[in-house]
């Protein structure tokens, strides 16, 4: 089943490249209008001009790292869209680093970057979204149900978003829709790169992330994780809400 989400207004934070770059390209394949967002106005420029879609894409630059940066986006998203149906909170950050050998600027980094950016982005998107009857989808992470060597802050801010989504569930509701997605391995520039600093190719990297993680022994392309935000945004999850829904293969089956 296609899922139709035609003239809907979609923000995808983190959407300049990665994960949010092809969630955001099919949301635009579903007939959505979307505001890119990348951290700078060069890559944010550079991801409307690859998208090529027209007047349904624009610009919404800035860093959800910072409360301002929050406000700068979303002012650019509804102003550029008239208004807001959709929030994708996908924009994130960690870095590897054992429990005691991490320093404060990591840990100010990842907090801010992949919990203050959630809260506040859609502390500020809500009036719109409250509008629209929209939905609201937060990334977060398998690392945020397992423990996980060196990824203690990111894992503590990814299980924060959990939190943050239920609490948010219930204070936008009955309104605002507000899921969390629990992505695992997907393929992306990031994991690549990690594969072949891990076994010197993609190929050999992946198989062995594969077979370690997952009961089904490969890595996700995105549409597969882009498939399920989709399903939360639309009218096929219309009593659906506060809800995790884990995308990883597998991985964290006990």
């Amino acid at each position: 089943m296609q899922i139709d989400l035609t003239d809907k207004r979609v923000l995808v934070t983190g959407s300049s490249r990665g994960i949010g770059n092809g969630i955001a390209q099919m949301f635009l394949d579903a007939g959505a209008r979307v505001a890119v967002n990348g951290s700078s106005d060069q890559s944010t420029r550079h991801a409307v001009a690859a998208f090529d879609a027209g007047d349904r894409v624009v610009s919404a630059p800035g860093s959800v790292a910072e409360v301002e940066g929050c406000r700068a986006i979303v002012e650019a998203a509804t102003a550029g869209l008239g208004g807001l149906d959709i929030l994708v909170n996908n924009a994130g950050w960690g870095d590897s680093s054992v429990f005691g050998e991490t320093s404060e600027e990591l840990w100010d980094r990842t907090i801010n970057t992949n919990l203050k950016g959630v809260f506040f982005t859609t502390q500020f998107a809500a009036p719109a979204l409250r509008q629209a009857k929209g939905a609201i989808v937060n990334f977060s992470s398998v690392f945020a149900l397992v423990g996980s060597p060196g990824a203690s802050v990111y894992g503590a801010a990814k299980a924060g978003v959990i939190n943050l989504t239920k609490t948010m569930a219930l204070e936008l509701a009955p309104d605002v829709r507000v899921n969390a997605v629990c992505p695992g391995g997907v393929d992306t520039d990031m994991l690549r790169e990690l594969a072949v600093a891990m076994s010197g190719s993609v190929e050999a990297g992946y198989a062995v992330l594969a077979q370690d993680a997952t009961a089904m022994k490969r890595i996700a392309h995105i549409r597969e994780l882009a498939g399920p935000v989709l399903y939360l945004c639309s009218d096929l999850a219309s009593f659906v809400t506060g809800s995790v829904h884990v995308v990883d293969g597998g991985e964290t089956i006990d």
